[in-house]
């Protein structure tokens, strides 16, 4: 970790425990990426070992998921609400959402589940949000060629927009690393923030359209629509349908406030990250 020379003090001495300046800081953690990688496939790796089916698990999950609701909401959904190729609607709304919601999860418990580590080895902690995000990536490898899989069997048309959707998922990964980072933090000071984020996470599952068609069911409260519009979940959602699939379209509105939502809540979220580094090891 970058450490800061005490005022005062003689060469070679360092005061303990304080924050470093940010730009070090980022400058240092972008030096010791790898062990963020390595410590990203240590845990991927060590909790497929533990469940018989392994691998397998990072596709049935979703594909559970899938079933479930659409064997309830087949028959439930009508009217403006229903999307009109409900079936692809579905898969790319839980598979994207998947990315978000494994970020935001683990990335409550990235400093507070690895106490030992924080507290004896020195290291930028922004190593372990980002960790997290990297490991939700690699989940996601297996899912995406699903994904696509799924897409060719259901008859979706592969058309060049299909190119777009790993750009919007590496995007939507600076987003998550951005909230990662802030519930990273909040974990530390209030552990109840880990019973709240199931909550979040089931409302903004809810309100990003997941399993029907916001457009339509908001149709007539337009005010209300554009509040649900700007909610990155959503942007972030209805943009790997734009790209997946032929029929979907999205206002220009998310186009331009995925990236802005992405790059902002990653600037805040490093910098209310960083302004805690030296209580870390305390709060472990």
């Amino acid at each position: 970790m970058v450490r800061t020379q005490a005022a005062g003090a003689p060469a070679g001495l360092f005061e303990v425990g304080k924050r470093p300046p940010l730009v070090p800081y980022i400058a240092e953690a972008w030096h010791r990426r790898a062990f963020a990688w390595q410590w990203a496939t240590y845990r991927i790796t060590s909790s497929l070992l533990q469940n018989r089916l392994g691998m397998l698990w990072l596709v049935l999950k979703p594909l559970s998921m899938v079933l479930v609701y659409g064997a309830v909401f087949t028959f439930v959904l009508s009217g403006p609400a229903r999307p009109a190729n409900f079936l692809p609607y579905l898969i790319v709304g839980i598979f994207v959402f998947e990315f978000f919601s494994g970020c935001f999860g683990a990335g409550s418990k990235a400093i507070t589940s690895n106490a030992k580590l924080v507290q004896s080895l020195g290291f930028p902690r922004i190593l372990l949000p980002l960790s997290v995000v990297l490991e939700q990536a690699m989940r996601m490898i297996p899912i995406i060629a699903l994904l696509y899989i799924l897409m060719l069997a259901l008859g979706e048309p592969v058309t060049w927009t299909w190119l777009l959707f790993i750009p919007i998922l590496l995007i939507m990964a600076v987003f998550n690393l951005g909230v990662a980072l802030i519930v990273a933090r909040l974990s530390t000071h209030a552990r109840d923030v880990q019973q709240v984020i199931p909550i979040v996470t089931r409302v903004l599952f809810y309100a990003s359209g997941i399993f029907f068609s916001v457009d339509g069911a908001l149709a007539n409260y337009p005010a209300l629509l554009t509040a649900v519009q700007l909610l990155p979940t959503y942007e972030f959602v209805s943009l790997g349908r734009a790209a997946l699939l032929n029929d979907h379209q999205v206002a220009p509105l998310v186009w331009v406030a995925a990236p802005i939502w992405a790059v902002v809540t990653l600037c805040v979220g490093t910098v209310y990250f960083w302004r805690a580094e030296a209580r870390y090891g305390l709060h472990g």
